[in-house]
């Protein structure tokens, strides 16, 4: 089995209001130890990488003061993943009520107010650079990274797993509210962060010195500030033997989060079996991947997804179970196919987080309609789902470190 471990960016909200909050300082603040004392760990950072932001218990700032990331250790089963996901929820969740906070697994804030950078020197020229698109990047993903032998076999999995990715976005869908209103998309986390200059679908690599050749083309161009600003939909992490997946919304669930990690980890084992099989990448054109992820992120499980083998509509529930059955033999091997039928199950039963959150907003405007659109309401119930299943985990003080997976 391969280990994986994912990165969560949840976001810090006003526990009353639901608004977002600038608090990612304030939380970080005396949790801080520098980098020549932090213990030796696996997929640990060398001492010059640490930035002033970085927080080695589990906890770390992004773009936003409004949104704060954890990281699990890396894993080898569901369960363990799964408790180390609510416990990075329940380590935030106490940081966040000690400056009078909570956090919420959103993908997007329901309440249109403005965003604050991290002061951070990469922070600030990012916002000078790219305007409008870092100011109002207040998006909270998702990201699995699953171990690699060789950064050839990294760039074959690369290859092999682009064309199933928007199927994960469909999964995970929990944004259909910005800036104070219905979007009319299951994840428009999607559509913002693909305002940046890099993101989205890659095309076919072959080998690892293509894909350097493409990463040193992007730099050269000169629009990007570094290689950390290389956001394909699935990249090699800079730092560890990792594949770094990263289409996914953060998720409302602790489960659908293990789950969709269980997914990804089982198509980088496919792929990397079809590559020393000598089986050839499927020579889909990079413009069908964003048109698949583009509906994945418009109907999310609602009507139609095209279908990863022929790229015509389908629906999305059979799309979805057709990605299970591809990766069946990998899950049945690793006793996790019953798993993920069940969770897959679950999540058409209920429906993602976007259903969950309109199906909450509906509710309370029928009732009462209050001020805010019901959107408070949203994010309550949010903060609420976020924390399920943390209640019998220990205090903070007592969690074991949540290993970073990776930094960039």
């Amino acid at each position: 089995m391969r280990t994986f471990g994912v990165e969560e960016e949840l976001l810090i909200v006003d526990p009353d209001t639901g608004e977002p909050l600038a608090l990612a300082d304030a939380m970080l603040s005396g949790r801080r130890m520098a980098a020549d004392d932090a213990p030796e760990r696996p997929y640990a950072l060398a001492a010059k990488e640490k930035t002033a932001h970085d927080d080695w218990t589990g906890l770390t700032a992004e773009l936003k003061l409004e949104q704060i990331e954890t990281q699990t250790r890396p894993c080898l089963e569901y369960a363990e993943l799964l408790q180390q996901i609510r416990a990075g929820r329940l380590l935030a969740d106490q940081a966040a009520t000690k400056n009078g906070a909570r956090v919420a697994a959103l993908a997007t804030s329901p309440f249109g107010l403005a965003s604050h950078t991290t002061p951070d020197a990469r922070y600030a020229r990012m916002l000078e650079r790219f305007g409008l698109t870092a100011q109002e990047q207040l998006t909270c993903g998702f990201h699995v990274h699953t171990f690699i032998e060789s950064k050839d076999e990294g760039v074959a999995v690369l290859d092999r797993i682009r064309d199933k990715l928007a199927v994960l976005t469909a999964l995970s869908a929990n944004s259909p509210f910005w800036n104070g209103m219905p979007t009319g998309f299951e994840s428009y986390r999607t559509q913002a962060w693909n305002r940046w200059p890099m993101s989205g679908p890659s095309a076919i690599f072959s080998t690892y010195s293509a894909y350097r050749r493409v990463v040193t083309r992007l730099l050269d161009s000169g629009v990007l500030l570094d290689e950390g600003m290389i956001y394909f939909d699935a990249r090699l992490s800079r730092n560890h033997p990792t594949v770094e997946v990263r289409v996914a919304d953060v998720c409302l669930r602790a489960e659908d989060a293990a789950l969709i990690a269980v997914l990804v980890r089982a198509l980088v084992e496919s792929a990397s079996r079809e590559w020393r099989d000598g089986v050839e990448p499927a020579p889909v054109p990079t413009v069908l991947l964003r048109m698949a992820a583009w509906q994945a992120s418009s109907s999310g499980l609602n009507g139609e997804l095209l279908d990863f083998g022929t790229f015509r509509p389908a629906p999305a529930v059979d799309v979805v179970r057709s990605l299970v059955d591809y990766l069946a033999p990998v899950l049945a091997e690793q006793n996790e196919l019953s798993l993920a039928r069940q969770g897959i199950e679950d999540i058409i039963a209920r429906g993602t987080g976007s259903t969950e959150q309109r199906r909450v907003r509906d509710a309370v405007m029928e009732e009462s309609a209050p001020d805010d659109g019901g959107l408070g309401a949203v994010v309550a119930h949010a903060v609420r789902v976020t924390m399920r299943g943390t209640s019998g985990l220990r205090e903070a003080d007592e969690v074991p470190e949540l290993l970073r997976v990776r930094l960039s």
